[in-house]
């Protein structure tokens, strides 16, 4: 089925290409083959984690005078949950590595440079 669809996409970029009806309807400015190299991307960072547990950490202390044996209850909360998050994290990237997962952006190029595209005919 995917083929299928492979085989239809290359026909009707060919006819998109094709001069049987006066000009072509796409005129590509480069030729249509892939970079040996990929743009060197900074991966998305994940969003916060414990920021309502440190807001409540810090209301707390801002009543109670920044004294931190009055915001006990409120500390160890906060620590709690800064080591599930680090757990968290760290059970992720464990699984990452072992799935694969998507290759960095430097990995990609390392690979295109290995098996670069033809440029000429052989």
């Amino acid at each position: 089925m995917a083929a299928q669809g492979g085989v239809l996409f290359q026909e009707k970029v060919s006819r998109l290409l094709s001069r049987e009806n006066g000009k072509p309807v796409l005129k590509p400015n480069r030729p249509l083959i892939l970079k040996d190299s990929v743009g060197n991307r900074k991966p998305r960072k994940g969003e916060a984690s414990c920021v309502t547990e440190m807001s409540l950490l810090m209301a707390c202390w801002k009543q109670n005078n920044f004294v931190d044996s009055l915001c006990s209850n409120e500390i160890n909360t906060f620590y709690t949950c800064v080591h599930k998050a680090e757990a968290a994290r760290k059970n992720k990237s464990e699984q990452s590595n072992v799935t694969g997962g998507r290759l960095t952006p430097k990995q990609a190029t390392t690979l295109l440079k290995r098996f670069p595209n033809l440029r000429s005919e052989i």
